[in-house]
């Protein structure tokens, strides 16, 4: 009984990882942190702020992120779209 207890359920998002739900938890305060994000990134999980925001942008997409936090996801996908809608903003405009 305790196997069909692990399996996942149809329709329900599996829990954040540990490195997922830490990458979250800074995202909700890391202006908290002392110095750069970029620094801050570096310190808290020893990667690259490239690597960092790969991470981060797969977790603005994943289900189970947005049933661990909706309203920072939302943020989050708020901002991202702006920042595309900028930029695509922008390229247009060179097109001219």
């Amino acid at each position: 009984m305790a196997a069909a207890e692990e399996q996942p359920q149809p329709g329900v998002p599996a829990p954040l990882n540990d490195r997922d739900a830490r990458i979250l938890s800074f995202e909700r305060a890391w202006w908290k942190h002392a110095g750069a994000k970029e620094q801050a990134i570096r310190k808290e999980f020893g990667l690259s702020s490239a690597r960092y925001y790969q991470l981060l942008g797969a977790l603005i997409d994943s289900p189970a992120a947005l049933a661990h936090d909706p309203m920072l996801i939302k943020r989050l996908q708020r901002v991202r779209d702006a920042r595309m809608a900028a930029r695509s903003a922008r390229l247009l405009s060179r097109d001219d």
